[in-house]
């Protein structure tokens, strides 16, 4: 009998954008936990960044905070570069750094359109681009994951500019995992369902919910929480590993809600 290859990352060197907290922080601590050699993270807060990279090298991994607003075409597009510097090329790429900016099809400006799709689309454009482009160079193989969302489907009206913005990186994921198979750089998508994070409890914060939002909110979900970091690493770093080397192009509905069932 033949078996499984491990979830495994030893000798790979893995950036994770929006690795300060969240998905992102819980994509990189499992990298390092799966033995990735160098794990580098992304985001704008250095104080939780450099706490990251602490727990990171705890683990074992070498590793490297970059402060950048992706936002930015230029200082996106170097991360890759600023990366391999720092701790070698990049095999492992996570687009876990989003923003969830609300608006309706009435109130969302250009502006905020504009910047929902630099952070949410074209950063993990540049980014996959430049690792690509090294990883063609050498010879080399490797895979991106997509942290993407259930809203690419469609989503809510208040989140207009989101869902067109995640369902442009569902149509990337795609569209780069058929054109990188020559070189066999993988492209997976994972779209998540709702999440309990930090940036999530901001929101609601924001948004005026009380503070038991969140027992409330999992009392009425089918198995009884809302997703976690660990949750959604965990499938993450399979897409990573070899265990999952023969899937690309693959848009994963990680959600305990089925999509087009209805009661």
């Amino acid at each position: 009998m033949t078996m499984l290859p491990p979830l495994r990352l030893d000798g790979r060197v893995v950036l994770v954008t929006g690795g300060t907290s969240g998905i992102g922080e819980g994509c990189a601590l499992a990298a390092a936990e799966a033995g990735a050699a160098a794990v580098c993270i992304t985001g704008r807060d250095a104080t939780r960044g450099d706490a990251v990279v602490e727990r990171l090298r705890a683990l074992g991994a070498r590793a490297q905070f970059i402060a950048a607003d992706l936002a930015d075409a230029e200082a996106a597009a170097a991360i890759v570069p600023r990366a391999e510097a720092a701790l070698g090329v990049v095999d492992g790429l996570v687009n876990a750094a989003g923003i969830t900016d609300r608006g309706t099809i009435f109130d969302t400006t250009a502006a905020l359109w504009d910047r929902m799709f630099a952070v949410n689309a074209r950063a993990p454009f540049l980014l996959t681009q430049a690792m690509a482009r090294r990883l063609r160079e050498l010879g080399r193989r490797g895979a991106v994951v997509n942290i993407i969302t259930m809203s690419s489907h469609g989503g809510q009206p208040f989140l207009m500019a989101y869902a067109a913005s995640k369902g442009a990186l569902a149509t990337l994921t795609k569209n780069t995992a058929f054109g990188l198979r020559p070189w066999r750089i993988r492209v997976n998508g994972i779209n998540m369902g709702w999440a309990d994070t930090p940036g999530e409890h901001a929101i609601q914060a924001r948004d005026g919910r009380p503070p038991d939002w969140l027992a409330k909110a999992e009392a009425a979900q089918p198995f009884g929480r809302l997703l976690r970091p660990r949750d959604v690493a965990g499938l993450a770093i399979y897409l990573l590993s070899d265990a999952s080397e023969m899937m690309t192009g693959a848009l994963i509905d990680f959600d305990q809600n089925v999509m087009g069932a209805y009661t």
